[in-house]
C-alpha cells in the first residue's frame, strides 16, 4: 500500500520477519559505506552505515531496493571506566540513495523518537499510566502533547527540567493560596 500510493519506506528489520532477516544477515554485501563519529553526553558513538542494492538471494519484499546495515560502537565513561556496547541493526527501504543519505534519515528518526516518544514514555510516565477506560487515554495523550508543545514554545530543550520547574511553580502557588 505504501508503494501503491507513491510513497517510500525505511523500516527496521527485526526478528518478526525471520526469513527476510536471515537472508539479509547472510547475504549482505556492502556496495558503499560511510563512517561517522558523534561525541557528547560522556559518550562517543562510532557508526558505520553500509548499503547493499544487490538483492540476489533475498526474500521478496514489495518495493525493496536497498538494504541498510548500521553498525554502532558506543563508548560510555562511567566511574572512570569505559563501557563499550556494540550493536548491528538492519533496515530495508524502497529508496535508492547513498549511505550518507540513509544515515541522515535514520538518525533523524531517532531524533523524533528521543524528542517525543521517549519524553512521553519516561518523563511523562505514559507507559506506566493505569488509565484504560475510553476516552481517557486519548484525552491524556492530547494533554501530554499539549504540555510538550507549551514547554517547547517557551524554548525549553529539556522536558524533564521544564516539568520540574512548572511543578515547582504550581506547588508554590497552591501552597500560598491554602
Amino acid at each position: 500500500m505504501i508503494i501503491e500510493t507513491g510513497n517510500d519506506y525505511i523500516a527496521a528489520l527485526k526478528g518478526n520477519q525471520p526469513g527476510l532477516f536471515k537472508d539479509v544477515k547472510t547475504n549482505f554485501i556492502p556496495d558503499s559505506t560511510v563512517s561517522l563519529i558523534n561525541k557528547g553526553h560522556a559518550r562517543i558513538e562510532k557508526r558505520r552505515v553500509s548499503i547493499c542494492q544487490s538483492l540476489n538471494d533475498i526474500s521478496f519484499w514489495p518495493g525493496l531496493k536497498t538494504i541498510i546495515r548500521v553498525q554502532s560502537e558506543r563508548q560510555t565513561i562511567r566511574h572512570n571506566h569505559i563501557e563499550v556496547q556494540n550493536e548491528t541493526r538492519y533496515y530495508i527501504s524502497s529508496l535508492s540513495t547513498t549511505a550518507q543519505e540513509f544515515s541522515d534519515r535514520i538518525r533523524g528518526y531517532w531524533g523524533v523518537e528521543n524528542k517525543v516518544h521517549y519524553v512521553r514514555d519516561v518523563t511523562q510516565g505514559e507507559d506506566a499510566s493505569r488509565i484504560r477506560t475510553k476516552p481517557l487515554p486519548q484525552i491524556f495523550a492530547i494533554a501530554r502533547n499539549f504540555t510538550l508543545n507549551l514547554y517547547r514554545s517557551q524554548m525549553f530543550e529539556n522536558m524533564a527540567q521544564a516539568q520540574r520547574l512548572c511543578s515547582f511553580v504550581e506547588n508554590r502557588f497552591y501552597a500560598r493560596r491554602h
